[in-house]
């Protein structure tokens, strides 16, 4: 058997693309770099579409989102988790758990460093843990070569290099478009022969639930303080068509924070901050459902929930 995350495959013998005439290749990637070098950026890239949701803000990916790139030649399913750190917290426990366990299940690791940045201490710390990983293939990717002069990109390759033993080192930018072609490639190379995991159009295994949560917390996140949005998580209570309208899906969703003071930003002056997060999350979900969507959106104060583990399983964070 295959595992998939919660899924399992039966191993099928390999099948000759009608495309390509090669051998028909699936399997496993997944990105691992410190927070905030865009990994979640680059996976939407790939799959072509938004699977994961992205923001400026450190550590926005808690959860591992699958996203399915489909090829003539291959089925590629990358696995974006969150940013490997040195946690604080029980959650950040839980996400490095997360990470780790990850690195054991997929058929190639994508390394990411940004070009724009020095290599510093988190880069260093994840090069070592992969250097423990000793049967999966590392792929060292540059990444928002956009940001960066042709130098600086040209100086990060050499030091990235040095970093660790990687089976290839790629510049590339989800941006741009730069290399993401070749990224592909490289990726599907590693991949074993198999037949596809998921149907042709799936870009995600994702529940809709989920997506919508995301999709809110990504707009929660914007303009917020930097000790804000590692306090804000977002559960979906109930989401379903409205009686007698085909065309309207009602959306109920609680936004929690761990502070009184936090509700207070969030909220804004007279309730400002808040329609606003509504609005631009609203437009989101219209985009990802295909349809119209009321959305009833409510702040509640979940006290240190991050630390607590009971409060961590209500939230989702198992």
């Amino acid at each position: 058997m295959r595992s998939g995350g919660d899924r399992e495959y039966a191993t099928i013998d390999s099948v000759t693309s009608p495309q390509t005439g090669t051998r028909f290749k699936s399997g496993f990637a997944c990105f691992i770099g410190r927070p905030n070098v865009g990994k979640s950026t680059l996976m939407n890239a790939l799959v072509g579409s938004k699977v994961a949701i992205t923001s400026s803000k450190p550590q926005t990916t808690r959860r591992t989102i699958r996203g399915i790139v489909h090829r003539p030649d291959a089925q590629l399913v990358i696995v974006d988790t969150p940013g490997l750190h040195k946690p604080r917290t029980l959650l950040g426990e839980r996400l490095d758990s997360l990470v780790r366990s990850t690195l054991s299940e997929v058929d190639v690791i994508g390394f990411c460093v940004p070009a724009n940045e020095q290599v510093g201490p988190g880069d260093r710390f994840i090069a070592a843990e992969l250097a423990q990983v000793k049967r999966t293939p590392v792929v060292a990717m540059v990444t928002k070569t956009d940001l960066a002069s042709r130098q600086q990109v040209a100086e990060q390759l050499l030091k990235v290099s040095r970093l660790g033993e990687w089976a290839d080192v790629v510049p590339c930018s989800a941006e741009s478009g730069f290399q993401l072609d070749v990224v592909g490639d490289v990726l599907v190379g590693r991949l074993p022969e198999g037949m596809p995991l998921y149907p042709e159009g799936e870009l995600t295994d994702e529940p809709e639930q989920v997506l919508v949560a995301e999709l809110i917390r990504e707009a929660a996140l914007e303009g917020v303080r930097d000790e804000l949005p590692h306090s804000i998580a977002v559960v979906v209570e109930e989401m379903a068509p409205r009686e007698g309208r085909d065309d309207l899906v009602d959306v109920h969703a609680w936004l929690y924070v761990e502070r009184p003071s936090q509700k207070g930003i969030v909220i804004g002056p007279k309730g400002a901050r808040l329609k606003d997060v509504g609005t631009r999350a609203r437009r989101q979900i219209e985009a990802l459902l295909g349809s119209k969507v009321y959305l009833d959106l409510r702040i509640k104060v979940a006290k240190d929930w991050q630390r607590d583990p009971k409060q961590l399983r209500r939230l989702g964070f198992d």
